[in-house]
């Protein structure tokens, strides 16, 4: 009796009174939780039911706001084999396939309470049944069997006798989950096993990614998936927004939206403010629903109503059909100034000056309307222009008569002695609009009458002479006369053109007994008229030299001698003038190698060397420098293919203009990031961007203007190296595994040449595409080497195991090419080995050691002893006998040409360990362990295999049946067993 009041409710009551405070704060909820009970907002008594009725007790108490508080507490620690049950109601779980159970307690410490047995407990049970009823059975019937268990619940902090004499609250917090539920709703039941506990506070609730609005879509509440899988949600838009592409978001089991896909935009006439879309005021427009704002009207023209998807002309103003909506309503020009016209004979040339008001316009055109009038009055005399009619076809224009671009048009073909009127009018791309009268300037010309000349001759040895008949006075005074001469057959060679003002004349200069063609035209004020008709004159033969005259020998040897020289002395200027100005280039343009500084790094010409980001001031201008700006729209995500360190990986679409579509993975950065991990995420943008090579993964371009910034690469359909070499385990030629070699050798040397170190070589970080090429990926993370020998380098994107990593750069941390090689001779293991884990499963402490010992890995099954030597080339402990990344692409290229030089295998017993040698086995536990296949140790017992003497009869099919599904598995340990028929002298075909 002395301590019963240890135990009494009212203790317990009181330090519950110094939580309530602090539970009244705990109501607020965050946003993604959905509440379906909470003990602490019950308005009532709970009723939860409780067996036996000496065991949980419910108690009230009032908080701060006078408001009851419910609450079960039990203590009955004094008495042995306690069973004390208390359940809920029927909780009802609105669809949630995955609910969270949230209890606040106190616990009272067992060894604080004098005189108590040993039976007394600091846990308590919580389960959980499902039903679609809510008439449970009573408690008194309850088993254990038709409840789950969630969790045997332990206390955190338990309180003492002396924390309630000094008030000190400690409280306990414990969250567990229920997935899978697919009933009604479901119960809660607590058991108490003999332990002084009261429950402040239980919760039931779920997770739901709340209402959001992005991207001018609307998602609704959803539920979380019942397990970690994401749930797309298909958004909506809002109100006077329109699908531009269908909006999708991913719901997380954390009750978190990601990777927007998708989005809409306010319809023509409203605008985006904070997330809805907003009519355009007055004086304001937007004509494309891909605009992104409402601007203001262009000069002449207006909006008086709100809602405008364009805006009026004002009068005398005007938009043509083609005209976009943003450009200045426009008038019609003015009519051309200043036309000048310039006739000769029966053609005219028409100039004139560009209209003084193009209308606001630039694609202003001419055109030219002919009239031809008749008669002796002047055109258009007596104003009613009825002796003026169309020209009709008869005249030409060039280049045309409509549309010129030009202020000048040649009009031909006119007919002689005619008034012509021109009437030039200046059009724009609204002249068709306007119903003003056109405005037009015109010109009056009057064509010429052609000039009949008869001509008289008068022949002698070089010279002929000329004369003709003047034209009758009525055709105009003759200003001068024009003479034109051809040696005949030469017409296209050589013509010359001679004028006078006498109406003959003698033509000297010419070749004896020759024929000439002339031909004679006069020119009046008018213009100049039709040429005569052509006349063939050929000069006397008298006083010619004879051939074998000897004087005209003398002339023509003379002639041929002065031509030699000549001749002679062209070329020799022509020699020294070379030889003089090839000096001077000489001088002008040494052939030197010359070298560039880009970056505090020495070019030479013809060559590209990498440079690290870090080395700009700004590391945003290297991202500008080195990788394309691409626009958001011009990306479709369609799913969601992995999660990176610094956000999702989506697989998707690029479409850029003038280019086809092409498939594209998409790396997004997590919202709430820091500018440092934004530099961190697009440094890798800034070195992949500096590369272009078949081998190596190529970047496409980011996303920086936007959220979420996006790096976005070409897609590798058969995802990383190790993954697919272990999905397609034995099915590949020598010869295919060689050229995937060969390629990630190639990108290598590549990168080497550009003076890159990778750092992180492994089958991991090489992608394959869908042509089974492989190209190096993974750019760009610092590595620290950590002070624990078991731990590896620290990235930021994970752990570089030791097992890849060359000896120096261990143990200097001394990354070069040629630790490049030696990460490439572990890559080679890989491929050859379908994606086996180098070393095995030996520590890294242990291979760190083994390498320095001199171990290196043993040839895979079915290697070619060649490709094993390559390996142990790269692996060589001094890294300058390392081979070279082009030595190695010239050796696998000639293994290629050379097939057969792959038919010879290592000789190696591969799966034993030379540095810790394997005892004699005994059991089949022991062997297994031996060839490193420990994993399979159930499978052989399950599957009756308890002896080595009778594993000598495992074929390849019972392996099959076992679960030693892999074929590189299957092979080693059929391997395995022949050595142990040979040792046993037993020979089972397998």
């Amino acid at each position: 009796m002395a301590l019963s009041w240890i135990y009494s409710a009212p203790l317990l009551l009181l330090l519950l009174l110094h939580v309530v405070t602090f539970c009244q704060a705990l109501r607020n909820y965050p946003d993604n939780e959905v509440t379906l009970l909470d003990s602490m907002s019950a308005p009532g008594d709970l009723g939860w039911e409780a067996y036996p009725a000496e065991g949980w007790e419910e108690i009230s108490v009032m908080d701060e706001r006078n408001t009851p508080m419910r609450t079960y507490q039990v203590c009955n620690v004094m008495e042995a084999n306690q069973n004390n049950w208390l359940r809920t109601g029927l909780i009802q779980r609105e669809g949630a396939q995955r609910v969270y159970v949230e209890i606040k307690f106190t616990l009272r410490d067992c060894n604080s309470l004098p005189g108590v047995p040993g039976t007394c407990k600091e846990t308590f049970n919580v389960y959980y049944h499902e039903s679609n009823s809510a008439s449970p059975p009573p408690l008194r019937h309850i088993r254990e069997s038709q409840y789950v268990k969630i969790d045997t619940i332990a206390a955190d902090e338990s309180f003492t006798q002396t924390d309630v004499g000094d008030r000190v609250m400690k409280l306990n917090t414990e969250v567990r989950d229920i997935s899978g539920l697919s009933k009604r709703g479901l119960y809660l039941a607590f058991q108490d096993l003999g332990a002084c506990i009261a429950l402040v506070s239980v919760r039931v609730f779920y997770k739901r990614c709340p209402l959001a609005v992005l991207n001018l879509a609307r998602f609704g509440d959803t539920v979380t998936g019942g397990d970690s899988a994401l749930v797309e949600v298909r958004g909506s838009c809002v109100e006077d927004a329109e699908e531009l592409e269908a909006p999708r978001m991913f719901c997380s089991a954390d009750g978190g939206w990601l990777v927007p896909i998708g989005r809409c935009v306010c319809k023509p006439g409203f605008e985006e403010v904070d997330g809805r879309c907003q009519p355009c005021r007055s004086g304001f427009y937007k004509a494309s629903a891909m605009d992104a704002y409402c601007v203001k009207c262009p000069p002449h023209s207006y909006s008086h109503q709100d809602k405008a998807s364009e805006c009026v002309c004002e009068r005398g103003f005007h938009r043509a059909e083609t005209d976009p909506r943003s450009m200045a309503c426009t008038r019609p020009p003015s009519a051309p100034g200043n036309p000048i016209s310039t006739v000769n004979e029966t053609a005219v040339t028409l100039e004139w000056s560009p209209p003084r008001d193009s209308g606001g316009r630039g694609d202003v055109t001419y055109s030219v309307h002919c009239k031809k009038c008749s008669g002796e009055a002047a055109p258009g005399a007596s104003g009613t222009g009825e002796r003026c009619v169309p020209c009709g076809s008869g005249p030409h224009f060039n280049p045309r008569q409509f549309g010129l671009a030009h202020p000048r048009v040649l009009v031909t073909e006119l007919q002689p002695r005619t008034n012509y009127t021109f009437s030039i009018e200046a059009l724009n791309g609204v002249s068709d609009l306007s119903p003003s009268p056109r405005h037009l300037v015109s010109v009056n010309v009057t064509t010429s009458q052609t000039v009949s000349v008869i001509v008289k001759e008068r022949r002698g040895r070089d010279s002929i002479t000329l004369a003709w008949q003047a034209p009758e006075p009525s055709d105009g005074t003759v200003v001068e006369y024009e003479v034109t001469y051809y040696e005949k057959n030469q017409r296209d060679q050589n013509y010359t053109v001679l004028k006078t003002k006498s109406n003959s004349m003698t033509v000297e200069g010419l070749k004896p007994g020759t024929t000439y063609v002339f031909r004679v035209r006069a020119r009046t004020d008018g213009g100049y008229g039709n040429y005569g008709g052509e006349i063939e004159l050929e000069t006397s033969h008298e006083d010619m030299l004879a051939v074998g005259d000897p004087n005209q020998q003398t002339i023509l040897a003379v002639s041929i001698a002065g031509g030699v020289v000549l001749l002679i002395l062209l070329v020799a200027c022509f020699v020294v003038s070379g030889r003089h100005c090839g000096y001077i280039k000489a001088k002008q343009d040494p052939e030197e190698e010359k070298m560039q500084f880009q970056h505090g790094r020495v070019q030479l010409p013809g060559t590209r060397t990498y440079i690290h980001p870090h080395t700009y001031e700004d590391p945003n201008q290297a991202v500008r420098e080195f990788a394309k700006e691409i626009e958001v729209f011009n990306i479709r995500i369609e799913r969601v293919i992995g999660a990176g360190e610094f956000g999702e990986v989506c697989s998707g679409r690029l479409r850029l203009p003038s280019k086809r579509e092409i498939h594209v993975a998409i790396k997004s950065l997590k919202a709430g990031y820091t500018e440092q991990q934004r530099r961190d995420f697009l440094s890798e943008a800034s070195i992949m961007g500096q590369f272009d090579h078949p081998n190596i993964i190529r970047l496409e371009g980011v996303v920086t203007r936007c959220k979420p910034v996006m790096i976005i690469t070409e897609y590798m359909e058969n995802g990383s190296l190790d993954t697919f070499l272990k999905k397609h385990d034995g099915q590949f030629t020598v010869i295919q595994l060689v050229g995937m070699m060969r390629g990630i050798a190639a990108g290598m040397q590549y990168l080497s040449e550009m003076n890159y170190v990778h750092r992180d070589l492994a089958a991991r970080n090489i992608l394959v595409n869908s042509n089974l090429v492989c190209k190096v990926s993974d750019f760009g993370l610092s590595r620290v080497l950590e002070d624990d020998p078991e731990a590896a380098y620290t990235t930021r994107g994970g752990k570089i195991p030791i097992r890849w990593t060359a000896p120096e750069a261990i143990a200097y941390r001394k990354f070069t090419s040629a630790s490049d090689v030696w990460s490439y001779g572990i890559v080679m293991w890989e491929v050859i080995s379908y994606g086996e884990r180098p070393y095995w499963e030996m520590s890294n402490q242990d291979v760190i050691k083994a390498i320095d010992e001199g171990y290196r890995l043993p040839a895979p099954m079915d290697c070619p002893i060649v490709l094993h030597q390559l390996m142990l080339d790269c692996w060589e402990k001094s890294r300058s006998e390392r081979p070279k990344f082009g030595h190695i692409v010239n050796s696998l290229d000639q293994l290629i040409r050379n097939p057969s030089a792959l038919k010879q295998l290592a000789n190696s017993t591969i799966w034993e360990d030379p540095v810790t040698p394997e005892p004699a086995v005994s059991t089949v536990e022991d062997w297994l362990d031996s060839i490193k296949m420990g994993q399979y140790k159930e499978h052989f017992s399950n599957a009756g295999y308890v002896t080595l003497d009778s594993v000598l009869y495992v074929s390849v099919s019972e392996l099959g049946k076992m679960g030693v599904a892999l074929t590189g598995h299957q092979k080693k340990i059929l391997s395995s067993i022949q050595s142990l028929q040979a040792q046993q002298g037993t020979h089972v075909q397998v």
